[in-house]
């Protein structure tokens, strides 16, 4: 058979982060400081939900939408966070994790030749399926001067007639960059102006750190013009769950759905049944991972800047992004080497399109942060890097 794989699909890179994080299996006594995900077990009384669930014999589709009670949930969690209602019955999917309604929502909005502005570093995901949807994704190079933030200016230097979203994540993977409420602000003014729809990734919200999380549907005005994505994986320790949240206007959310439908139908009522648990009484649990987070975080942040890895400190999240310029601009070689030398695993940045930096999970342990430290900090010192 010829030609048997679309020409999008091999023309798509595989996931950096993957390609990388091969190298690691099998290998022992690795410190990995890679993979996004908390290093917490999901809080008991979610997982007691989920097994009571199961035992009353909810197992079961539920309605393509998701559980009644688990999006009237959500409305409740939406509105007391952002101020703004959400219909259930037409405004809000529950979706396999952000990633799925990341997916749905591009496959809604594209047409071939659609722009969609991507501030840039960036979730590894945003370009490849923009470019499997037809469209034309336009990366907006952010820097560390600018604490790889967004600005005004930038948006309105990159929009053309075929710009039709932009895509917000924050805090941000890779970088931890967040926005106040005057910074979304004044991003809205040039938003409104070029007439965007928003793509809100908000799945690190709840790990804000240093000022309080402003949901971009929040501003005003805006609710037509934002499909705001969520989830509970990361601020509920519940990735394996694979469970997430879109909420939009009534015709996107539609139309989302009619492509959820087909090829997922719903998501596991296992996982409904537990997230309701989590936005009902899960706040606490999130608080407390939180802090622990923080502390985490000044403690990376004030060791990689010490042995002289210029390290901006992120807002939210749980990546540190520190620069590696002054030693390499090859962070596949600079990550592949601390591997072998060092047995310390972290993502290369070009994973998310820069060279210059790595990306450090701090969602591990104190002790296991403080020995991957000193391993990388005696790679540095090392005569025998390369």
């Amino acid at each position: 058979m010829k030609n048997i794989i679309s020409k999008k699909v091999l023309d798509m890179q595989p996931s950096g982060i993957r390609v990388f994080f091969d190298l690691v299996l099998g290998m022992k006594d690795v410190i990995s400081l890679g993979v996004g995900e908390p290093d917490f077990a999901t809080p008991w009384n979610i997982r007691e939900a989920g097994i009571f669930s199961l035992e009353k014999g909810f197992t079961t589709y539920t309605s393509n939408k998701g559980l009644m009670k688990l999006r009237l949930i959500i409305r409740n969690h939406v509105k007391k966070i952002s101020g703004v209602e959400y219909c259930p019955e037409d405004e809000i999917l529950v979706t396999v994790g952000v990633s799925e309604g990341f997916d749905l929502l591009l496959r809604t909005i594209i047409s071939k030749g659609d722009e969609v502005l991507i501030p840039h570093p960036s979730f590894v995901s945003y370009a490849p399926l923009t470019e499997l949807c037809g469209g034309k994704p336009v990366l907006i190079g952010l820097s560390q001067e600018n604490k790889f933030k967004l600005l005004p200016w930038m948006i309105d230097e990159n929009c053309t007639k075929n710009t039709k979203a932009i895509i917000l994540n924050y805090p941000c993977n890779p970088t931890g960059a967040s926005y106040t409420r005057q910074e979304l602000l004044e991003l809205k003014k040039i938003i409104v102006k070029h007439n965007l729809l928003v793509i809100s990734d908000e799945i690190y919200g709840d790990l804000t750190y240093d000022f309080e999380h402003t949901p971009f549907v929040s501003l005003g005005g805006v609710k037509e013009r934002t499909v705001y994505l969520n989830g509970f994986s990361k601020g509920y320790a519940m990735t394996g769950w694979r469970i997430g949240y879109a909420c939009g206007p009534k015709e996107i959310i539609s139309a989302m759905t009619k492509i959820h439908q087909y090829s997922i139908m719903c998501v596991a009522t296992t996982s409904q049944w537990a997230a309701c648990e989590a936005l009902s009484y899960g706040e606490r649990s999130v608080l407390e991972m939180k802090k622990e987070y923080a502390k985490r975080r000044n403690f990376v942040v004030e060791r990689l800047n010490s042995m002289g890895l210029d390290c901006i400190m992120p807002e939210g999240a749980f990546y540190a992004f520190p620069s590696i310029k002054k030693i390499s601009n090859n962070s596949l070689e600079f990550s592949s080497q601390l591997l072998k030398k060092k047995k310390v695993a972290v993502v290369p940045g070009g994973a998310f399109g820069t060279n210059s930096h790595i990306r450090i999970s701090y969602a591990s342990k104190l002790e296991v942060l403080k020995e991957a430290l000193t391993r990388i900090e005696d790679f540095l010192n090392s005569n025998e890097r390369y």
